[in-house]
């Protein structure tokens, strides 16, 4: 009897318990540099469940650092990329755009040049799903406003 009481616990708390990474989906990722020593990525981020979540972090052997950033407007035309230390929220049944001229996550110290057609293997870590390992391709070609979407729902 016990054990079936204990079988019926376990099964209710796997039940219960949320499904990491499956609720999150990377879509239109790329990445590009503009240099030997900088890079930068680029993608929409779709959260399917419920539940928010949030990009805490982002890590890669192409750089030496790697961080999520933004660009914060401090006037006069004047555009400064800082990180963002408590990362960005992924709303529940929506998404956020990390584009050119706004969030991105920012290579730092390149490992090796970004070559076109290659791939940067980058481990992005939320706050709900876990960790999820993405293959970003390289594509130096792509217009600045490819993309451009606002963020949030």
């Amino acid at each position: 009897m016990t054990l079936i009481r204990l079988s019926a616990a376990l099964a209710a708390t796997l039940l219960a318990a949320p499904v990491l990474a499956a609720d999150i989906a990377i879509e239109e990722a790329y990445a590009r540099a503009s240099n030997t020593k900088a890079g930068a990525a680029f993608m929409m981020i779709r959260n399917t469940g419920a539940r928010d979540d949030r990009l805490l972090a982002a890590a890669s052997d192409a750089a030496v650092r790697v961080e999520l950033h933004t660009h914060k407007d401090m006037g006069d035309g004047v555009m400064k990329m800082m990180e963002v230390e408590e990362g960005f929220a992924i709303p529940g049944g929506g998404m956020h755009a990390l584009a050119r001229g706004g969030d991105h996550i920012m290579f730092m110290g390149l490992t090796a040049p970004f070559e076109q057609g290659k791939t940067v293997t980058v481990t992005l870590t939320f706050e709900q799903a876990g960790e999820m390992v993405v293959e970003i391709p390289v594509d130096l070609e792509r217009q600045p406003d490819h993309g451009a979407m606002s963020h949030g729902n």
